[in-house]
C-alpha cells in the first residue's frame, strides 16, 4: 500500500466531508485559520432589496429580532450555500450568481433604480458595492460580523493544502510557508490570494467545501 496522501484543511470539516477524504486514503489534518464573530446591529430605515455574499452574513442576520419582518424583501445573493440557507429560513431569492462581480453586473444591468442593503463582513471585498456606487444605485452596508485570523503553526508536513477564504490563506501564510504542496482553492477569490506564492492551484468547479474536496481527490486519484 502506498503512503496516504497527506491533507491540510485550513477549516475543521463536518464529520461527513471528513469522512470522504478518509475514504479516499487520505489522511487529514485539519484546524480553524480564522474565526467568525456575529455583531449586533440595526436594522432601520427603508430599503427594497438585500444582498448576502456569504453565509457568515445569513446567519448573523437571522439572529436580529427583525429579520423575520422581511421576508417580502428581494433577495439578491452569492453561492448556492448561502442561497439553500436563506430558502431554509423561508426567504425567496430572486437572484443567485456564483461570483459578486457576476451578481453586480446583473443588478446594474437589470435593477438600476432600485434601492439595496448590503449585509457584509469587516473583510469583504470592493467589487460589489464600488460597481453599485459606480452605476449609482442606492446602496447602504450593514456589517454584520467579523472575521478574526487565527493564525497557527503546523508542524505535521501535508501534500495539499485546502483553501476556503482569502483570510484564511493570510493566515495560514502567518505561521506557515507553502513550498511544493498542492493548493486547492474554493474560487478564484480565494485563489488569487495565492497567485504571488505558488503556480500549484487548482480551483473548485463549484463554490462548496464538497467541492473542493472532490477537486483533491480527483486529482489524486488520476497520480496513482
Amino acid at each position: 500500500m502506498p503512503e496516504p496522501i497527506r491533507i491540510l484543511s485550513t477549516k475543521k470539516l463536518l464529520p461527513n466531508q471528513k469522512q470522504f477524504l478518509l475514504n479516499a486514503n487520505f489522511s487529514v489534518i485539519e484546524a480553524d485559520f480564522i474565526e467568525i464573530v456575529r455583531k449586533d446591529f440595526e436594522l432601520e430605515g427603508s430599503f427594497e432589496n438585500m444582498i448576502f455574499t456569504s453565509q457568515n452574513a445569513v446567519k448573523s442576520f437571522l439572529e436580529n429580532e427583525k429579520a423575520k419582518e422581511l421576508k417580502a424583501k428581494k433577495i439578491f445573493c452569492v453561492g448556492s450555500k448561502t442561497k439553500a440557507l436563506l430558502e431554509e429560513n423561508g426567504y425567496k431569492v430572486a437572484v443567485s450568481r456564483e461570483y459578486a462581480s457576476e451578481l453586480s453586473e446583473v443588478i446594474v444591468h437589470d435593477f438600476q433604480k432600485e434601492s439595496f442593503v448590503f449585509f457584509s463582513g469587516n473583510l469583504r471585498r470592493e467589487t460589489l458595492p464600488e460597481t453599485l456606487k459606480k452605476s449609482n444605485i442606492a446602496l447602504r452596508e450593514i456589517e454584520v460580523y467579523e472575521t478574526k485570523l487565527t493564525p497557527q503553526k503546523i508542524n505535521s508536513p501535508a501534500d495539499a493544502l485546502l483553501f476556503f477564504s482569502p483570510s484564511g490563506v493570510q493566515s495560514y501564510l502567518k505561521g506557515n510557508k507553502i513550498e511544493n504542496q498542492n493548493c486547492f482553492c474554493i474560487g478564484t477569490t480565494t485563489a488569487e490570494a495565492l497567485e504571488k506564492i505558488t503556480d500549484r492551484i487548482i480551483i473548485a468547479k463549484q463554490q462548496t467545501v464538497e467541492n473542493v474536496i472532490i477537486q483533491a481527490i480527483n486529482y489524486y486519484k488520476k497520480k496513482l
